[in-house]
């Protein structure tokens, strides 16, 4: 199975960072469904900024942790080259 760590730009400019294993629907439970992060239903829309692709959950959980611990300008220069 494939497993994703993402990086959400909220409507409000603050980020928001998550991990998956089916990137569309999380996409649309965080932007349509009271499914969705709490944080980011107060925050809608929600626009994917960043993502990266692993083969285990857990490589998933451990770089999503490593990316949350970033600062606000290093998770920037990971969104850069997207925008």
């Amino acid at each position: 199975m494939t497993y994703f760590v993402y990086i959400l730009e909220c409507a409000d400019h603050t980020l928001y960072i998550g991990s998956t294993n089916d990137l569309e629907r999380r996409l649309h439970a965080h932007n349509e469904l009271k499914s969705g992060a709490r944080y980011t239903k107060s925050r809608r829309p929600v626009t994917l900024k960043y993502s990266e692709v692993f083969k285990s959950r857990g490589t998933a959980l451990s770089r999503e942790s490593v990316l949350k611990k970033l600062t606000r300008q290093e998770k920037m220069n990971l969104i850069r080259p997207l925008q």
